[in-house]
């Protein structure tokens, strides 16, 4: 009889402890994306050097009226240099930042995010893609002029 007492006692204190028990249920943390390039071994992946490439802009009042933000995307064949991806194109040929870019061999297109903006302003979210003809070679010359925009970021799916 005490046995089946202790049983019954147990049994109940278990059962009201998972009726008590109100703490939500926790949601899984959300997957971590990595913004480091995956590109640094191209290298070794392709079994060429990997060397540095500067990018000089040319471009009008007209084309960036009182100033447009640029960040470089990486894509093959190149990787920007981290401290040197965004770049002001101001009017008068005023410009802040330096494009250095790591490559396996001279780019012919590069591609950019963009807005337009002052030359201090903070990071802010971009309008969309900029694809740029590039000539030269480790001197890489880009003519803003010549740029194409792409889809706004909205228009992605």
């Amino acid at each position: 009889m005490i046995k089946n007492f202790l049983f019954c006692f147990f049994a109940l204190v278990l059962s009201l402890n998972s009726i008590a028990d109100d703490t939500p249920t926790p949601t899984p943390p959300a997957p971590r994306i990595s913004i480091f390039s995956t590109t640094t071994d191209w290298a070794a992946l392709t079994g060429l050097p990997l060397r540095q490439y500067v990018g000089n802009f040319t471009w009008t009042n007209s084309d960036v009226q009182r100033g447009i933000v640029l960040y470089y995307l990486d894509a093959f064949p190149c990787y920007g240099e981290a401290d040197s991806v965004r770049i002001w194109l101001g009017p008068n040929r005023q410009s802040t930042g330096i494009l250095r870019l790591v490559c396996v061999h001279a780019p012919t297109e590069i591609s950019f995010t963009w807005r337009y903006a002052t030359r201090d302003a903070d990071q802010a979210q971009s309008t969309g893609l900029l694809k740029c003809p590039v000539t030269g070679d480790y001197e890489l010359d880009i003519d803003f002029s010549k740029c194409v925009r792409g889809p706004e970021w909205k228009d992605f799916k």
